[in-house]
C-alpha cells in the first residue's frame, strides 16, 4: 500500500463509473475546490464538517451508508467528486461503508495517520481535501486485498440512473 500520495500535476485520464476508460482528462491542479472555514460550515452539516474538515469519525452502525445496497455512485459531499462505485462496495462487518477501490485512484490521496496511538493510512479527496476515512490491508483478497473504510458523512449517493443524468447535464463555466 502506498502512502503520502500526491495528485499528479498534469492531466489524469478518468474512468467512467462502470470502470471503462473515459475521454475526460482532469487536471487536478486546476480543479481544486477550496473554501474558507466559514464557507465549509455553511455548505456542510455539523456532522459532515466534523468528519470531512476536522478528520472526525462517525459511529459504527449508526451512519447512512453502512448497510446501503442501492446501485450507484458515492461522491464527495464537499465537491461532488465521484469517489466510489457501489459495484466495489462489500460487507466488511465494521459498521461503515467499505469499498475495494476508488473509481479513480488519482481522486483519493493517502497519508499515514498516527493519532490515538495507532498507525493507520488516512484517505482524503484530492480535489477538495475532505477526510474520508482509512484504508486497511484486510479487504477481499480476490479484489486486491484493500478495505477503504469510509465515513458516510463524507459521501453523497446518486443512483446509477441519477448519476448518468448528472454527468451528462450541461455545466456552467466558472
Amino acid at each position: 500500500m502506498q502512502t503520502n500520495k500526491t495528485p499528479p500535476a498534469s492531466g489524469v485520464p478518468v474512468l467512467s463509473a462502470c470502470g471503462l476508460p473515459s475521454n475526460v482528462v482532469i487536471d487536478l491542479a486546476k480543479t481544486r475546490v477550496q473554501h474558507t472555514e466559514e464557507e465549509w460550515r455553511a455548505k456542510l452539516s455539523v456532522r459532515q464538517f466534523q468528519v470531512t474538515r476536522e478528520q472526525g469519525t462517525e459511529p459504527a452502525f449508526r451512519n447512512e451508508f453502512w448497510d446501503h445496497h442501492e446501485d450507484g455512485v458515492y461522491l464527495s459531499v464537499c465537491s461532488d467528486t465521484p469517489l466510489f462505485d457501489s459495484c466495489d462496495k462489500f460487507e466488511s462487518g465494521t459498521g461503515w461503508p467499505s469499498f475495494t477501490k476508488p473509481i479513480e485512484p488519482a481522486f483519493v490521496g493517502e497519508h499515514v495517520d498516527s493519532s490515538y496511538g495507532m498507525r493507520r493510512v488516512e484517505v482524503h479527496c484530492n480535489v477538495d481535501g475532505a477526510h474520508l476515512g482509512h484504508v486497511f490491508p484486510d479487504g477481499p483478497r480476490a479484489q486486491g486485498g484493500l478495505r477503504y473504510c469510509i465515513n458516510s458523512a463524507a459521501l453523497r449517493f446518486l443512483s446509477r440512473e441519477e448519476y448518468l443524468k448528472w454527468i451528462s447535464a450541461p455545466r456552467k463555466s466558472s
